[in-house]
């Protein structure tokens, strides 16, 4: 009798684990799959793929929801997810990235409204960006994070960090300022 019971118990407790852990995961779902999807579109800059590397990574996410300690930590743990998983997707075809990256960040369709042209702009010249500098000013402008957080991310030190991002920032914004002035000079 004793080990019915015994096994009742752990049954039970199995089941609300799950639950828990099922409670867990979709509160992450709901809280981060937006910015999720968002940083991923601006990695490859295509909307099916920007789902399907989102889907594996919260895929991933569930997988080994136990190696997470801190909730608060969770937004970050998943920018690394997904971005070894667009990384897996090179991996996977075997193409050179920057053979791909300058033609799939491009835009190739129209903006319509003068903030869609900005966007495309900012977006071009972004994609312009060394790696190096590129990743850290997405992290931050798209994906919200701290310099702290983006060192972690990364496995930089913060001041690389902190550095990188300045010369993100002014280099984009000499590329910006010569883009103007090309649009506004008249001979």
């Amino acid at each position: 009798m004793f080990n019915i019971a015994r096994n009742k118990t752990a049954k039970a407790s199995v089941n609300n684990d799950m639950l828990s852990k099922q409670r867990r995961y979709d509160s992450l779902v709901r809280a981060l799959h937006a910015d999720l999807f968002r940083y991923a579109f601006w990695l490859c800059g295509d909307k099916h793929i920007a789902e399907d590397i989102t889907q594996e990574t919260f895929l991933r996410a569930w997988r080994s929801l136990e190696s997470l300690k801190d909730d608060k930590a969770a937004k970050a743990w998943l920018i690394t997810i997904l971005r070894r998983e667009n990384a897996r997707r090179f991996e996977r075809k075997q193409f050179n990235y920057s053979d791909i990256e300058q033609s799939s960040l491009e835009d190739t369709h129209s903006p319509s409204s003068e903030d869609n042209m900005e966007q495309h702009i900012v977006r071009k010249q972004i994609s312009r960006l060394e790696v190096e500098y590129r990743d850290p000013l997405i992290l931050q402008v798209i994906g919200g994070f701290s310099g702290d957080e983006i060192a972690d991310i990364l496995q930089l030190n913060r001041n690389t960090v902190m550095t990188r991002l300045f010369r993100a920032r002014n280099q984009l914004k000499e590329m910006l300022d010569d883009t103007h002035n090309k649009g506004h000079s008249h001979g």
